[in-house]
């Protein structure tokens, strides 16, 4: 809900983990001061990493939280990795909160989102979390799948290879 120790704990929880992590900003994260919280503690909201070959995009797509005021998701962000991707990188993938047409997601701008999506070069898929299940969904009949992971309580996750030929996936239970 926001809580300054609430952020703490789970960092200090993964920071104990032998495998580097990153946190995307979910809604509940923002009530209250929470975003400030959340950008002292983790960082920006929406940033971008490559790693080999393929860039990552971390969006807050947490609109319900927000009064409009700022762009959620952020397209100046976007256009900007758009306009600066990376030469070494030849794949996309998009990691957010919720999906686009989800409760937290500004459903107005769920197909400008698409268009972004399809632009960016060689995107490989979407993954996002919001509803705590597992999903995978052509959510726009364009051939760009979106997978839902669960929250770790359900002790499941996803478990991504992303290789020459496209990219692999596996339901974890653990």
């Amino acid at each position: 809900f926001g809580v300054t120790n609430e952020f703490m704990l789970m960092r200090d929880i993964l920071n104990d983990l032998s495998t580097p992590y990153l946190c995307i900003i979910g809604n509940h994260d923002c009530l209250g001061t929470g975003k400030e919280t959340y950008q002292t503690i983790y960082g920006d909201t929406n940033f971008a990493f490559t790693a080999g070959n393929v860039r990552f995009i971390c969006l807050n797509t947490n609109a319900i939280e927000y009064d409009y005021s700022e762009a959620i998701p952020d397209f100046s962000f976007l256009d900007d990795q758009l306009a600066n991707f990376p030469a070494n990188a030849e794949k996309t993938v998009f990691l957010m909160h919720g999906d686009p047409f989800s409760d937290v997601f500004n459903s107005n701008v769920s197909r400008v989102f698409e268009q972004y999506v399809i632009h960016f070069p060689n995107t490989q898929f979407c993954l996002y979390g919001h509803s705590h299940d597992v999903s995978v969904d052509d959510l726009f009949g364009d051939g760009i799948l979106y997978y839902q992971c669960p929250n770790i309580q359900k002790r499941i996750y996803l478990l991504f290879t992303i290789h020459e030929e496209g990219y692999d996936y596996e339901v974890v239970e653990f």
